[in-house]
């Protein structure tokens, strides 16, 4: 698979373009690659899709904040020019022809057809869910309630009160767009006076108020795959606002939330668990019941096992959502000391503190020697 591009070198700016940089830099590629101006030549339509993919990203503020951070892998599963190139130049017209103003006129894509309005997407829209780890590791189904524009009902999407109808716009004819020739180019943009509809609303209806659609709240079921972690998003297609003059609906796009866990740690693929163990268990060695994401597992501890010591599970930790290999679960131990003790304990613990004292580990003895040293100026070199 070919490496992709850098997005900032494609349009040619620097990461801190502002967007109005980004916009006339596209501009000018757009007009340079433009299928119209280059037929027949596949590598500009090439290069035609991939500064609209650069720009799709860039001109995005979420997708940019996580192309900057992320780079091209953190766009994965966000949909448009993101989620691996537009598939043709019909999907870039509909998408960014107000951008460059329909520079060449003729060759585009959803545009106004037969003196009609230009199609247009749907806005896309965004919710949020939040789930415990073990759904984010399992994956689960989740109800989602979201508000969303539908057809007017009364209006039947006229936009006009019932009886009458929208009367064609005297402006641009209907068309819905005014086209201007600067030179070699013909400049197309929205009517200013219908504002692209074609059509102008003498009488609105009084439900809609001449928008032609109305918020309702409707229910979905999210399926949210195993492995998904805080900042992802699943994008539901179809399910944002719906198209205009017969475009497609926008998508719906889920912010993942994973609450923490009182046992588990998450590291990327990898779980921490800290294993609480007494002196005695460290020292002479035990084997613990452990918990896993489902389940439980035997966990045999040496002796001798130091503190912060970590054993490690294999596949045992969080599944890839993109299909990698699943993590690790890494147990990892630490030594607790008791801040009540009874009087056997007290005695026991004496009774070692004097062994400790007759057989001084080659260890212990360098480090209170240093100390000792250190203090009288009579370091060993």
């Amino acid at each position: 698979m070919a490496t992709k591009r850098d997005y900032y070198e494609i349009l040619m700016v620097e990461r801190s373009a502002t967007l109005d940089d980004i916009k006339k830099s596209y501009r000018k590629l757009a007009a340079k690659f433009h299928p119209d101006r280059n037929p027949g030549d596949a590598e500009a339509i090439e290069k035609f899709k991939e500064a609209s993919e650069a720009f799709d990203v860039l001109s995005t503020p979420e997708k940019k904040s996580r192309y900057d951070r992320f780079g091209h892998q953190g766009l994965e599963g966000m949909g448009g020019g993101a989620g691996g190139g537009f598939h043709d130049v019909q999907d870039i017209f509909e998408a960014f022809g107000d951008v460059f103003g329909d520079l060449f006129g003729g060759g585009g894509g959803k545009r106004r057809g037969a003196g009609g309005p230009r199609a247009r997407r749907g806005e896309h829209l965004r919710s949020q869910i939040t789930i415990d780890l073990v759904e984010a590791a399992l994956g689960c189904k989740r109800e989602l309630e979201i508000q969303r524009h539908v057809p007017c009902a009364t209006c039947k999407a006229t936009g006009a009160k019932p009886g009458t109808t929208p009367e064609k716009c005297d402006y641009c004819g209907g068309h819905g767009q005014v086209v201007q020739s600067q030179g070699f180019f013909r400049v197309q943009t929205v009517c200013p006076a219908c504002q692209g509809a074609g059509k102008v609303i003498r009488e609105k209806c009084s439900d809609c108020r001449g928008t032609r659609f109305t918020n309702t709240r409707v229910k979905l079921e999210v399926k949210v795959p195993g492995g998904v972690d805080n900042e992802m998003q699943i994008r539901i297609g179809g399910e944002g606002d719906p198209g205009e003059n017969g475009g497609p609906s926008g998508d719906l796009y889920v912010d993942i939330r994973v609450k923490t866990h009182p046992l588990f740690q998450r590291e990327g693929r990898h779980l921490v668990c800290e294993v609480p163990l007494t002196f005695a268990q460290a020292a002479l060695g035990t084997e613990l019941e452990i918990p896993l994401i489902t389940g439980q597992h035997k966990l045999t501890i040496p002796k001798g096992t130091q503190p912060g010591e970590a054993f490690r599970l294999k596949g045992q930790g969080m599944p890839d959502p993109h299909g990698g290999p699943r993590g690790d679960l890494v147990a990892r131990v630490q030594v607790e000391v008791p801040k009540k003790l009874t009087k056997k304990h007290e005695e026991l613990l004496r009774q070692l503190a004097e062994l400790d004292h007759k057989h001084v580990s080659a260890h212990r003895k360098s480090f209170f020697e240093s100390v000792k040293g250190f203090f009288t100026g009579e370091e060993e070199e």
